[in-house]
């Protein structure tokens, strides 16, 4: 049986695909293509994770920007990943923002409401 961060990564390749695989056929994503990809697969997430002076196409124009280290208007697999690191980091930092913790400062509640709960893990 395949362990939540197992799926969640198979899932993070397959999504990639699925939308780098449309016109052109390149194996890349262009900015409307990763635009596409983050508002119709993490909508709920980008909200609660997008900076309070940020709109999130503006959030989602930064994240390509940062990630596109070449500057050609496209995002490979590896530049995906940097854009996922970086809304992971500012996910991360504004649960911190919003579950301030006085006495432990680094609590984390894993049971995400996404359909199961994480267990305990070997």
């Amino acid at each position: 049986m395949k362990t939540d961060l197992e799926l969640a990564l198979e899932c993070a390749i397959n999504i990639y695909h699925q939308y780098a695989v449309k016109k052109p056929i390149d194996d890349y994503l262009s900015k409307n293509e990763f635009s596409e990809l983050l508002k119709e697969n993490a909508k709920p997430f980008l909200h609660n994770t997008v900076p309070p002076n940020l709109s999130v196409d503006d959030y989602i124009s930064k994240l390509f920007k940062k990630a596109d280290r070449n500057q050609d208007g496209r995002l490979k697999f590896t530049e995906f990943l940097t854009t996922l690191n970086l809304v992971f980091i500012d996910a991360h930092n504004r649960f911190h923002q919003g579950h301030s913790d006085a006495g432990h400062g680094h609590g984390h509640d894993h049971d995400h409401d996404h359909g199961h709960g994480h267990g305990s893990r070997k």
